[in-house]
């Protein structure tokens, strides 16, 4: 690895997840398991959104009235035990630090770029 790629792996705690500047702490629950970090406080994550789209309608679908929701979810690899989330399957977030509620997801792309985890997500609001 180059030098400023361990650069990068070295800086994503302490610059891009630092939950005293950007990213917040988030219990998330994927493929049967739950990543609320070593203290039980949550893993920092980065969510942005929510993005509100029109929704493609088929020419079959006459449900009205939802809305496509959009979501980016920002976190290390590490942090969600190295595991790439996969296109179409759902993954679960609390809807604030330390809460109890979560939203449901379905994850639309994901993509690995130097340890951080970019996933584009979807939910369908009305």
């Amino acid at each position: 690895m180059s030098g400023f790629k361990d650069m990068l792996n070295r800086d994503i705690h302490k610059v891009f997840l630092n939950v005293d500047e950007f990213a917040e702490r988030r219990t998330v629950k994927y493929d049967g398991e739950t990543y609320d970090g070593p203290e039980h406080e949550g893993i920092p994550v980065v969510l942005i959104g929510p993005v509100d789209k029109e929704r493609e309608q088929l020419k079959d679908d006459h449900v009205q009235g939802l809305h496509l929701v959009t979501h980016t979810l920002y976190c290390a690899l590490e942090d969600l035990g190295g595991k790439l989330p996969k296109q179409g399957k759902s993954i679960q977030i609390n809807t604030r630090e330390g809460g109890k509620f979560f939203r449901k997801y379905y994850i639309a792309a994901s993509a690995l770029e130097v340890g951080m985890l970019h996933v584009e997500l979807e939910e369908m609001d009305d």
